[in-house]
């Protein structure tokens, strides 16, 4: 099944109130199955006790914070240049099989319509395309690792 039209499912789905689709085409069948909504966890409701007389309600200091104590986290700056990102949730693989060579590495130029890795899903490989020419900066995920519908995988510059 080509994969936009998966994608198009996918959207359609999630957008509707239907929560199972199946369909059965000559190259293959496809599930797709809505999770139902999570509930949100109920937030304890804040006690008013200033009402019946005015008071002062002492605050306790902050914890004094030293450099030495916490080493301050570094964070993460937004990637620079153009994000290609996972059209599909899957399994990310660098290479067609386990011992091939890489589709794209760091430093290397992509055209448009490129195989830069595959995502499995539905015991499905499928091919992700680059959508935007440019040289591979960095490389967001890791071998093998589970991947959500959006999330980054690599950097182009």
């Amino acid at each position: 099944m080509d994969l936009r039209k998966l994608k198009t499912l996918i959207d359609l789905v999630s957008e509707s109130n239907v929560s199972e689709l199946e369909i059965t085409e000559a190259e293959g069948k496809v599930r797709i199955v809505k999770s139902p909504p999570v509930a949100p966890q109920p937030v304890p409701a804040p006690v008013a006790t200033a009402a019946l007389a005015p008071a002062v309600i002492p605050v306790a200091p902050a914890a004094p914070s030293s450099s030495a104590e916490m080493p301050a986290q570094p964070v993460p700056a937004a990637p620079q240049g153009v994000v290609l990102k996972s059209p599909m949730v899957g399994t990310f693989y660098r290479a067609a099989s386990p011992g091939a060579k890489p589709f794209v590495e760091i430093g290397q130029v992509v055209k448009v319509g490129e195989a830069v890795c595959i995502v499995e899903a539905m015991k499905i490989l499928n091919e992700i395309e680059a959508e935007h020419a440019g040289t591979v900066t960095q490389i967001l995920a890791e071998n093998g690792q589970a991947v959500e519908y959006g999330q980054p995988l690599f950097v182009l510059e």
